[in-house]
């Protein structure tokens, strides 16, 4: 599985232990962030991530950044993408299974490392459960 990852100042940390331990379990890695604490512009990162799931080129994406919330509107902008903010293991599950999530948004400043690389293994080995669900996110994209 290829995976893009991207983040601003508030991610770099997670971001190499989310990659570290995805590395480890034989993922592809697509790295668009930052490494440092340096102040940055989030959608400079969010939209490579966002183009390469959007285009089929990953299979699924991670963005990281103080909140989840800049990064999640950017990615949504993208006709097939659906970026989930979670902040706990459940919501990454819901994420995956109602809504066919394929970006995790994760709040560095309100989750822990732990915890991230938690949800991104949910997030990574949750299925879809189709049926009804496929009916509503059918609906989501604008066809204009």
């Amino acid at each position: 599985m290829t995976i893009s990852i991207g983040n601003d100042h508030a991610g770099p940390e997670y971001k190499q232990a989310i990659m570290q331990h995805l590395e480890s379990k034989g993922y592809t890695i697509t790295n668009y962030g930052t490494d440092t604490t340096d102040s940055a512009d989030y959608p400079d990162f969010v939209h490579p991530v966002a183009k390469d799931v959007n285009d089929g080129n990953a299979d699924r994406g991670i963005l990281i950044c103080g909140t989840a919330n800049g990064v999640a509107m950017t990615a949504n902008k993208y006709q097939n993408v659906r970026a989930a903010i979670c902040w706990m293991g459940e919501i990454a599950e819901l994420a995956r299974q109602h809504n066919d999530a394929n970006i995790i948004c994760i709040p560095a400043r309100y989750t822990s490392i732990p915890q991230a690389i938690k949800m991104v293994d949910i997030f990574l080995n949750t299925e879809f459960e189709g049926g009804r669900h496929k009916r509503r996110i059918d609906k989501i994209p604008l066809s204009c």
